[in-house]
């Protein structure tokens, strides 16, 4: 082989490797961009799945607490009900006591009277003997007057069945008034025993009152880590997606964008719901993986500049995994960087924010209303051509176009995307409050 020919094969070949190598190095570059996004959507999705998981049993745990709640106040009413009870039982004794003590007076006051009773009796019958044991001559020579004497003898025997019948009847009340007592002692006693049952009761509701207080305390701790463990992570997937915004603000902005724009809040509302879930997610890439051009890349940059923001750290839209396009939005309205440039002098005449900022709530909101405003959201109706079928003119309603457009134009925009923002306009409130 010549010299001639060996140079031109090296040449080629050298041609050919330096051809394959760059090849090789923008092959590489394409495959580790993909990989990085590949990875930042491996770890939203663990996030979230962490983040499910972890809802679900603060769930269980938030049900749990609420029956072992109700489980405690159902023992704290027995509780109450058992001392209630026992506070009855204890005034039922002390009232039968009242009257055990009123019965034994009673039966003092009997007796006494009772011992009187058989005294007189006793001195009656002493004197009936006595005048008994004379003879009949000595008694009618000591009364002058023998019906006298004979009223007198008639008397002391009418006194003598007398206080026989009160000694009768004083051993009678006196029999009843034992009687009741011994009835009342026994009912006093069944009292004492239904006290000892319920103090039983209330040291056996009470000591699950303290196991029940306990393991609330506990499932309420239990929710505090979980909690903070949500919290957590929740921050995790916010660094990540971008900004989170509260739901209030969010509507606050729209109040004040469709005050300033016409546009209909609710609509905004859907459109944000539709976008960014209402700010939920707002971005997951940084400029580099979200695959923006050349140019947007360039006006990205400037607009991070004129805020002050190190566009390395700005989180914006990754590009789509269902069909070919890339990321690059910003923000809650989701604006790429060249429809956002073109908007500035609006939203600014606005906001009063000069310069607007993307990643701002209040900024961002208005950005979305000036371009649906723009874009017809606020006309009734505008004939369209059926992005489904171009040989077509429809009418559509004017917020239909216009989302339409922010979508940009698709069948799938009119079919699915419109409808869905419309649909979230007219629920957002009652589905996310």
């Amino acid at each position: 082989m010549s010299e001639y020919k060996k140079s031109f094969i090296f040449i080629l070949l050298l041609l050919c490797l330096q051809s394959f190598g760059l090849q090789s190095a923008f092959h590489f570059e394409d495959v580790l961009a993909a990989s990085e996004y590949e990875a930042v959507l491996e770890k939203k999705a663990d996030l979230q799945d962490d983040i499910s998981d972890i809802q679900k049993e603060l769930n269980r745990k938030e049900a749990e607490k609420k029956k072992l709640e109700g489980n405690l106040n159902v023992i704290k009413g027995a509780v109450q009900s058992t001392e209630k009870a026992i506070v009855q039982t204890e005034e039922q004794i002390q009232q039968t006591e009242k009257v055990i003590s009123r019965k034994e007076k009673e039966i003092n006051r009997l007796n006494s009277k009772y011992e009187i009773q058989k005294k007189i009796l006793k001195n009656l019958i002493q004197e009936m003997y006595y005048n008994s044991e004379q003879p009949l001559v000595y008694v009618a020579l000591d009364h002058e007057d023998f019906s006298e004497m004979m009223t007198s003898f008639d008397h002391l025997l009418s006194m003598k069945d007398q206080i026989l019948s009160i000694v009768d009847e004083i051993k009678h009340d006196k029999e009843a008034i034992k009687s009741e007592k011994e009835e009342l002692e026994e009912v006093k006693e069944e009292h004492k025993e239904l006290l000892e049952e319920k103090d039983e009761q209330k040291q056996a509701l009470m000591i699950d009152k303290y196991h029940l207080e306990g393991e609330v305390q506990e499932t309420k701790e239990d929710i505090g880590k979980l909690k903070k463990k949500l919290s957590k992570l929740n921050s995790e997937l916010t660094k990540m997606l971008g900004k989170k915004y509260d739901v209030n603000d969010i509507e606050e902005a729209a109040k004040l964008a469709s005050k300033k724009t016409g546009v209909r809040r609710d609509f905004i509302m859907g459109m944000l719901v539709v976008e960014s879930d209402l700010g939920r997610y707002t971005g997951g890439c940084d400029y580099k993986q979200s695959r923006m051009n050349d140019v947007r890349k360039v006006i990205f940059k400037d607009i991070c500049s004129e805020l002050g923001y190190d566009y390395n750290k700005m989180k914006v839209s990754c590009p789509p995994k269902s069909y070919n396009g890339t990321g690059g939005a910003m923000g809650v309205a989701q604006f790429m960087s060249d429809t956002w440039r073109g908007y500035q002098s609006q939203i600014a005449a606005n906001t009063g924010n000069n310069p607007p900022d993307p990643w701002s709530l209040i900024d961002g909101v208005m950005a979305m209303a000036v371009k649906l405003k723009n874009d017809g959201a606020t006309d009734s109706k505008i004939r369209i051509i059926n992005p489904c079928n171009r040989s077509e003119k429809i009418y559509v309603k004017g917020e239909e176009y216009a989302s339409l457009k922010y979508l940009g134009w698709s069948c799938y925009g009119l079919t699915n995307y419109a409808k869905n923002v419309q649909y979230w306009a007219d629920n957002y409130e009652r589905l996310l409050k």
